[in-house]
Order: structure tokens, then sequence, then C-alpha cells
């Protein structure tokens, strides 16, 4: 049996299949992809090879890392099928069409070692036909392995077995499922759509045909079945056309065929002229010229968003949608359901519908409710699964108005009467099952701080920041401000946090379960310390932060940051001054502040000083480091992973990466007190910066971009401060604290001009940056 995944290879180079591979690749291991063979003298393997460029121009992209898509081969299958042979793993990515795959394995079988797992990406073909026919040795280690589209992206995995799968080669499928290719891994029953298409899209079908019966346009379906239901912001419709419109008919006919005649899936369903229409005129959602959404360009080049009327079909300037009952509502889900206006009865039809739906559907499903909670926020990205909307509404009341209506409930539903589908007993959480309640299981390997918070309470807390105690002597330090932004709150708790750890502890983690570490410093606080002119404040908030970032640096035990998502500016500079960094494989990091119109002042531009004429892997000296590092600062520059983290020196070579957001937290701590034996704190820096001459040659680069129109005046003007910094100054600084002196003159030269303040109001207004 296959032990350990080291190669892989897919069979399929569509969207779907190139993506499964590049994210493989992502993985660190050797992929071979394959596609039919094209004629033509040297186009043989031109499908696989179209696919693989295409890849390395996509965004958002699909690789990690430019040493990621080196490690794919791309060839064809009639050529390099016996390639098999070598490798752990074999998917199959290819149409539709059971007898297309089918005759595949029958190819494959002849090629693989015995032992070789094998998977299929369908979601609609039951997996007994897939096999049939087959080898005993091959049906043991096949499987179904369900991926979403992004691959690299979306964290559903879902993995379908059978009573004769070998249960050695599902653990490893599923182990580098969840470890190698950071999936939350999903075990689903063979069944239509498995768990999360099977739900999504009934709920997709049954929004868009109610929104058509009462009249609710897509911005008001979407406002609705957004954020108020912890749905993403993209709603139904937005979402329909983010997948693809075209794409939607021919999975819900798939769907209906797969499922018997009595499936509410099918009495939901209602033809929609509208669909039709859009596809006929082109209208395939994003990828093409838009969907239920576009965008239309008017004649002097400006682009206005327009929307679908569900009823004609014609499109009309996009409005905002006014729905008061979410106003009134808020976060009251019960009460969003429960008023007398359309929009409630839309919500109400379409909610109670899908979830009814999945109550009834759990056995056919999955082992449990909570895994199917958990593929609809890994596969859909909602807030809350199904069970755990129930919750927030109401067993009781929903069942209750069910019966009222005259309506089916589900025998789950009643069982569970006036209690909950989840609770926390003893610290930890517990499901029902039906009859009673299980202890929710995390895999082994797997620490969350949320599971942390429900069995104790902060070290010490205020408005910006907490202190855990995570066990064995480490403490986490959490942001907990809007979009975790730093403050000067957030430095009070970094200086508690060292005086708590030296006395009591052994190390200090900084991590959060935030979907971003941190965006930087509080932009809100300094712009309005700008427009009443607070320049002492502002000086002793730059001040505050170098000192409380310097202290960590210096503190006399282990400092680990464990970043997921954005980390930027001051975010970053926080990673800059620990030990060591485990990151998340999907962490963005960056120096941004030049974009709002200052420059790194917490230490940025110190440490990447530092690290730029260290690195052994650029060589050229001072000049070409320092000029590398300009052109990265300057041009606001963010890691699009943590790979690409370490090339731009955010992160040091040897700082870990791990895949699954879920270790992130396990993998810090462990980094932490494996340093703890004979820690010694850093010592302090010494820089030999290159002068005056390399800051003429980095003025000179920028006026040239600013005569291309690349650059604006303002641009030019902040990077003459950056360049200053980079340089050392006038007085040619050599030591830590001069070069902090020099990022505090630049930032409070900067901040007091009018032309940073429009920066900083467009990034808070906007969120888009202003070259003015």
């Amino acid at each position: 049996m296959v032990k350990e995944i080291k190669k892989a290879a897919v069979i399929g180079a569509g969207v779907m299949g190139s993506g499964i591979a590049a994210h493989m690749a992502n993985a660190g291991i050797q992929v071979l992809l394959l596609d039919l063979p094209q004629s033509g003298f040297g186009q043989k393997n031109r499908l696989a090879e179209d696919a693989l460029e295409k890849m390395k121009k996509t965004d958002p992209a699909p690789f990690m890392s430019a040493d990621a898509a080196k490690r794919i081969t791309a060839g064809n299958t009639d050529s390099d099928l016996d390639k098999l042979a070598g490798c752990d793993w074999v998917v199959e990515a290819i149409i539709e069409k059971i007898e297309y795959k089918r005759d595949l394995y029958e190819k494959i079988e002849k090629v693989v070692r015995p032992g070789t797992i094998v998977s299929s990406n369908t979601s609609t073909i039951p997996m007994e036909k897939l096999i049939e026919g087959r080898t005993v040795d091959f049906k043991k280690n096949f499987f179904i392995t369900h991926f979403f589209n992004p691959p690299r992206y979306t964290r559903l995995l879902e993995i379908v077995s059978s009573k004769e799968s070998d249960q050695e080669s599902l653990k490893t499928l599923s182990d580098f499922g969840d470890r190698g290719l950071g999936k939350g891994v999903v075990h689903c029953k063979d069944s239509p759509g498995f768990i999360a298409n099977r739900i999504g899209t009934f709920w997709i079908q049954k929004a868009m045909v109610e929104a058509l019966t009462h009249d609710i346009s897509v911005e008001e379906a979407d406002a609705i079945f957004g954020r108020p239901m912890g749905i993403p912001k993209t709603g139904v419709f937005g979402l329909v056309d983010l997948v693809g419109l075209d794409l939607i008919p021919l999975v819900m006919q798939s769907m209906r065929q797969a499922l018997p005649t009595t499936d509410p899936f099918h009495t939901s369903y209602k033809d929609m002229p509208v669909i039709n229409k859009l596809i006929e005129e082109g209208y395939t959602g994003r990828k093409g010229k838009g969907g239920f959404y576009r965008l239309d360009k008017k004649a002097d080049g400006t682009k206005v968003k327009q929307s679908v009327n569900l009823r004609t079909g014609e499109f009309a300037p996009s409005k905002k949608a006014k729905v008061t009952v979410l106003e009134t509502a808020k976060n009251n889900l019960q009460l969003l359901l429960s008023s007398k206006d359309r929009y409630s009865e839309f919500a109400w039809n379409v909610l109670s519908e899908v979830l009814r739906y999945t109550a009834d559907i759990v056995d056919e499903i999955a082992d449990n409710i909570a895994d199917i909670d958990a593929a609809m926020r890994l596969g859909y990205n909602w807030k809350f699964g199904p069970f755990e909307l129930i919750d927030k509404i109401g067993a009781k009341w929903l069942a209750d108005r069910l019966k009222t209506e005259g309506r089916a409930v589900p025998k789950i539903l009643e069982a569970v009467g006036e209690g909950t589908f989840y609770k926390v007993e003893n610290g930890q959480i517990h499901y029902f099952d039906g009859k009673g309640y299980e202890k929710l299981k995390r895999p082994e390997g797997v620490l969350l701080l949320s599971d942390i918070k429900l069995r104790s309470k902060p070290i010490a807390k205020n408005a910006s920041a907490a202190l855990w105690d995570i066990g064995d002597g480490v403490v986490c330090l959490e942001f907990i401000s809007k979009m975790n932004s730093l403050d000067p709150e957030t430095m009070k708790m970094i200086f508690k946090a060292i005086d708590i750890v030296q006395k009591d502890y052994k190390a200090l983690v900084v991590y959060n379960e935030g979907s971003n570490f941190s965006a930087g410093a509080n932009l809100g606080l300094a712009l309005f310390a700008m427009n009443v002119a607070l320049w002492p404040l502002i000086a002793d908030i730059v001040k505050g932060g170098q000192d409380a970032y310097k202290a960590l640096k210096y503190a006399p035990f282990p400092v680990i940051s464990a970043p997921s998502g954005m980390a930027l500016g001051g975010g970053c500079e926080i990673l800059l001054h620990s030990d060591a960094v485990v990151a998340h494989a999907e962490s963005y990091i960056g120096l941004v502040e030049v974009g709002v119109g200052i420059v790194p002042a917490w230490g940025g531009c110190k440490e990447m000083l530092h690290r730029s004429m260290n690195n052994k892997k650029r060589p050229g000296g001072g000049m070409v480091a320092v000029g590398k590092l300009f052109e990265t600062i300057g041009t606001a520059r963010v890691a699009k992973s943590a790979f690409e983290a370490k090339e731009l020196l955010f992160l040091h070579e040897e700082d870990p990466i791990v895949m699954n957001r879920d270790r992130v937290l396990a993998t810090a701590k462990a980094q932490a007190l494996s340093m703890v034996e004979g820690y010694k704190a850093p010592e302090p820096i010494v820089f030999n910066l290159p002068g005056g001459g390399a800051r003429v040659s980095m003025n000179m680069a920028v006026k040239a971009m600013v005569k291309l129109g690349k650059a604006s005046a303002y641009d030019e003007e902040v990077s003459k401060k950056l360049a200053y910094i980079l340089t050392g100054g006038d007085d040619e600084a050599s030591t830590e604290d001069e070069i902090l002196a020099l990022e505090r003159e630049a930032f409070m030269a900067l901040v007091r001009n009018p032309k940073t303040h429009a920066r900083v109001e467009s990034i808070l207004e906007t969120g888009k940056p202003l070259r003015n």
C-alpha cells in the first residue's frame, strides 16, 4: 500500500484538472499532467502545456510560487500513460461521461503499481458505477476526491470511500489532503452531489426561483442572502456569476437526473427563461462579459454596474438594495424571517426549505451534522452551516412554524426538541446525533484558539488585544480589533505580554483566527489625529510602536508569529521582529505604507535592511541589496503566498510554512517550545549602508518612472524619504536606534502633507489606493 504521496498524476487538463495539479505542486510534490494527444509535429502535449502556461498568467494565481510551476510535467494519454507506474496517486478529472471514465480506468489499471491510489473528481456519478468491472485491488484503492474550484483557495475536499476501500490507503489520502494540500477533509456518503453541492445547488435553485416569484431584484436577493445569514457578500446571483452562469443549467440537470423523482430538488425546480436568454446572448458570468451583473462601458470610458431584471431579461443600472427589514432585524435571524413583508417571505421560503431539506437527508449524505456544517463552511464559505443556522433561529421555533404551515418536520428536528444541535459541555463542543450528544473531535495536531476560549478566560485583555494560556507554558497574543488593526492599546498589551511571560511562562505566540492576521496600523485613528493636527499624538504612536516591537525582538524568551491572510504594514513589521514565523501558506505579507503616502516606521525598514544586506542568495553587495529592497517597499509589493514571502525576505528561509490553516497554532506552539532551552535574544545590529551615491541612483530611477507616467509626483516625494532611510541619511546611520530615528523623521514629515491625508481617506472610504 502507498504509505506516502511523493508523486502524483492528474489526467484531464481542464480548469479543474489543471488547478488540482497546480495545488499538488504547491504541496511540494512532482506532478504529471496528462490530456488527450493532439495532432501536428511537437503538438502531442499541447493541451497540458497550454493549461500550464495559462495558469502561470491566471489571477488569482493557482501557483503559490514560481518553483511550484516547475514541478509539473506536461504529457498526453497516448505516449505517457506508462509513467503512471511511478506515481502514488492518480486523479482522473476528465469529462463527466461514465463510458470515457471506465475506458480510462481500464488503461490506468494496466500500468499503475499494485496499491496505487486512483481517484475521480466526479460529483455526480456513483462510485459503484465507476469501478464496475475493475479488479479487487483497483477497487480497494479507488476513491472519489471531490475538489472545489479554485482548488488552491477553496478549502473543502470531499472524499468518498466504499466498504471495499483499503483503510490504510484512505488514511494516506486523507492525511495528504489535510496536511499536504491544506484541505478540510470531509468524508461523505456516495450520494448525488455528496454534501456541499447537494445542499448548495438546492439553495441556489430555490433562491433564484423564489426571487422570480416574489419579484425580488438580484441586488435585494443578494443583500438578504449575504452577510445577514453569514453567507459571502456575493449572495446567490453574485455567486452564480462567479461560478459561471452557463454551468448552472448543466449542474441542475445532472442533479435532477441523479436524484429520484420524489426528491424535493425536482419539486423546487422551475424553468427560468432569463437564464437561457442571458446564456444565448453570451452572458456566462464573470469569466465572460457578465451575467446577472455586468459592467456597461460608457462613451467617456467610465464603467457603470448594471443588473438584469429577472422578469424581462433587460439590464438597467444597478441600485443598492434598500431592504428595511435587514436594518430592523440586524443580526436577529428569527426576526428577519418573521416580518410580514415580501422580503421576509422570500427569505423564509428559501431558508426554511433549505434547512428542512438538509435535515431530511442527513443520513443519506453524511455520518453526522458536524460534517455537513463543515462542508458548507469550507465549500461555500458560509459562516454558519445549516444546523448552526437552525440553532441561531431556534430549533423549536422552526419546527413549530413548519407545523403551523402544515409542512412536515424532519425527524432530527423533532428529536432535538427544545434543545440545540450544538452545545458546550465541560469546555468542549458537542453535536446532536439524532439521539444524544457526541463530542466534536478535532484531528490530531489541530489546536484552535476558539476551542481554548470555550474552557478558559484571558490572562489579560483590552479593547485591541488579549492574552491566552495555550498550555505547556506558552502564551498567545491575539489581536481583536476591527481588521485586527494595531493601535496604542495593542502596544500596551505587547508590553504586558512581555512582563507576564517573563515571570510565569516560557514563550509567546502571536496569532489570531480572524480572516486576516492584521491589516496594519489603525488608519482611522491616524486620520483623526491628522485632521485635528495632533502631531504629538502621532509621534507618540510611531515611537510607541517602535519601542513595543523592539521589546518583543529582544525579549528574554522566544517570540513566534503565526500569520494567515493579510499581514500588512504594521502587521508585517511584527513578523519581522519575531524570532521565527510559522506562516499559513495563504499568508499575504507586505510593507504597503507608501500606498497611503507614508513609510514603514515601526522598524520595518530597519529589519528589512538587515535581511537584505545579509542575504547570501543575492550577490552584488550593499548597493544591489538596498536597491532591490527600495523597489520592494517603494512599489508596496505584497507576497501572494508564504512561499513568495520568503523570496521577498519577509520570511526567513527556515521559517515553517503550514498548508492547513487549522494546524498553524499547534505548529507555532511547538516551534516556540523547541527554542526555549538555551534561548538567547539576538545581538543588536550594526549596519553599513551604501550612503548618498545609492540614494542618487534610487531617486533617478523614480524620476524616470514619473516621466513615463508610471508614478506620480507625490510618489516621487514619498520615495525620496524611503531612499533617505534605506541609505542611512546624511549622517550615515549605523545602529538600529539611528535608523528608527530616520523612520520617525520621514514619517512625521509625510504625515503632515495634505496628499497623504487624501491617500488615507481614499483607503478608508473606498479601500483603493489613490495615486495623487
